[in-house]
């Protein structure tokens, strides 16, 4: 019986190796072939779209259309970069000062600020689900390094620009272009990329067709961080 035991402890223990090794292969083709092929959906988009269907939500509607790098207007990015990741252009992944402040407010028992980049959160979305568990941000922190390994920093900035949520239903910079203010990408003003970078830390709270005083005092913040990092211009070499 002991016998028996182990060796069936044995194969579970293989098993669940070869299920490891084969998720790290699939995860590590899938990240490499994401530098050209563009994701037709995120982990985060299906999560939203089953749960309004399974809510019996009224109302919803699905908006997503993507828009390659170079049809999107140069204020887009550098607003995103403006808002939360201004390290962007220099970092591999992490921002480890941010990193440490967030650290040291969970110790003070402040409230936590966020430290992810915006490589972290291109890996959270298309690949996980939202939470803070320890386990979830292993898994973030590996897909990190393998999309900072595999992608130009520019193939970054373009996921993240379509994959990210600006409001209710509405994913990326194309479709919340043509949902907010009528226009495609490519013709965003400084002022509209700095409004809609402003919903990014809450978009289901915070509204961009209808910016309340937090909204507008983050966008007029974001217009002059996008100032101060010297305009389109900081972004350039990532082209």
């Amino acid at each position: 019986m002991a016998r028996g035991r182990k060796g069936l402890l044995a194969r579970l223990v293989r098993a669940v190796l070869l299920a490891v090794v084969a998720w790290i292969a699939v995860t590590v083709a899938v990240v490499v072939a994401l530098r050209w092929v563009n994701p037709p959906t995120t982990a985060f988009m299906l999560r939203d779209r089953i749960g309004a269907v399974l809510g019996g939500e009224k109302g919803y509607e699905f908006r997503h259309e993507w828009r390659d790098w170079d049809r999107i207007s140069r204020y887009a990015p550098l607003a995103v970069v403006a808002a939360e990741d201004q390290k962007f252009p220099r970092h591999s992944g992490f921002d480890l000062e941010q990193i440490d402040k967030a650290l040291a407010d969970r110790e003070r028992g402040r409230r936590v600020r966020g430290a992810s980049t915006i490589s972290q959160q291109v890996a959270k979305n298309l690949f996980l689900w939202p939470g803070q568990s320890w386990f979830r941000k292993g898994l973030e922190a590996g897909i990190t390094v393998l999309i900072e390994l595999a992608w130009p920093k520019q193939r970054v900035l373009e996921v993240y620009l379509n994959v990210a949520e600006f409001g209710r239903g509405t994913w990326g910079v194309q479709a919340a272009s043509r949902r907010y203010f009528g226009r495609d990408a490519d013709r965003l003003t400084k002022s509209q990329a700095a409004l809609l970078a402003a919903v990014l830390p809450a978009p289901k709270r915070y509204r961009v067709d209808a910016p309340g005083p937090y909204v507008r005092k983050r966008q007029a913040w974001i217009e002059r961080q996008m100032a101060a990092l010297g305009g389109p211009s900081y972004l350039a070499g990532l082209e």
